[in-house]
């Protein structure tokens, strides 16, 4: 089915700008096993640093009642993030769970990848379809330090070939590039996985959060990017495979797969993001930089319906008029405290 023909069947709420509700990422963990420092940043989520209990986290049960209403709003794709959520105990029964929604055409996990090699055989058996996995550099020492410390690109490099094994494809990899920390390091990871069945895809830097210390003169713009990697290997652009895709495809020109880049600083793509996200309590944020989100976790707990569950989603996508990265500069000169990202996926 088209996407046209999908925006305009009446079950599917279209927010102020006319967005449909289409993709809905899931953070099942609040907790990480790295501390990378554009998302937790081992000075602020230390050792002493709160997170949530277990009972104040969704259950399997709450969060596949959840997701169920949201398919019936127009939602196909699912993604499960953290934190890291392989952390969170028998994720692959909650996989189990949400690939066996009617409508669901995709459920896909963003992980750090060092736990792969334990879960990726049993997440593919319950249904997952895909994974994508974070690695900001081949580098141990780069790597090291964008991670607090946790991890080395070996483990995450074990993690993909634990998941390639398992059949979760197409595998995507995620770096965030910034300047003077690890932006010398991009050739080396661009031609470690061309010719391979892995897709990398370069991220801006992005202000997410209030604790990450972003810099707009730290920001690799997804431009110069494309511009150093074509100068190595030509690239021919590809076409967008769905509507509200993210990131800007490109195939090598001799053959050897396919890079995307993500320019949400210096492109916003705002204008069709079809995202809804949920966290790891229950909250739900209509934006990647939202300042407050609308509780679930309590009508869920309080007896609420189906029913009433699904006019309060569908009435927050409604009144939806989100478009932060369009609107930066704005932000920045007056800034709003934002959700973090370890907490609502990235």
């Amino acid at each position: 089915m088209s996407e046209i023909v999908l925006l305009k069947d009446p079950a599917r709420p279209l927010d102020q700008r006319g967005r449909a509700m289409h993709d809905l990422r899931i953070s099942v963990m609040d907790r990480c096993n790295f501390r990378c420092t554009y998302c937790m940043p081992k000075d602020t989520f230390g050792e002493g640093y709160r997170f949530l209990s277990s009972a104040e986290r969704l259950s399997f049960d709450e969060i596949t009642r959840l997701a169920g209403l949201f398919v019936g709003l127009g939602v196909r794709k699912l993604r499960l993030t953290g934190g890291e959520p392989l952390l969170r105990a028998g994720l692959p029964e909650l996989i189990g769970d949400l690939a066996a929604l009617p409508g669901i055409e995709d459920v896909a996990l963003t992980t750090n990848g060092v736990l792969l090699p334990r879960h990726a055989a049993d997440l593919k058996a319950q249904g997952l379809g895909r994974v994508t996995v974070s690695l900001d550099s081949l580098d141990p020492d780069v790597f090291r330090h964008m991670s607090g410390g946790f991890g080395s690109p070996t483990e995450v490099l074990n993690g993909i070939d634990a998941a390639l094994n398992a059949g979760l494809g197409p595998i995507k990899v995620n770096c965030v590039v910034q300047r003077g920390v690890n932006d010398h390091t991009i050739l080396d990871l661009v031609k470690h996985f061309r010719g391979t069945p892995v897709i990398v895809r370069l991220i801006e830097y992005m202000d997410v959060g209030n604790r990450n210390h972003w810099n707009l003169e730290r920001v690799v713009t997804a431009r110069d990017l494309q511009t150093e990697i074509n100068a190595t290997w030509p690239l021919v652009p590809v076409a967008p495979g769905y509507s509200g895709e993210v990131a800007e495809r490109y195939a090598y020109a001799d053959g050897a797969g396919e890079i995307g880049f993500i320019a949400s600083v210096s492109q916003p793509f705002c204008g069709d993001c079809t995202r809804a996200r949920l966290s790891s309590e229950g909250v739900l944020y209509t934006c990647l930089f939202a300042s407050h989100g609308i509780d679930l976790r309590a009508l869920l707990r309080s007896g609420a319906t189906d029913n009433d569950l699904e006019e309060r989603i569908r009435g927050t996508w409604l009144s939806r008029n989100d478009r932060y990265s369009e609107l930066r500069a704005d932000h920045t000169a007056t800034p709003e405290r934002k959700i973090e990202m370890y907490y609502i996926g990235g």
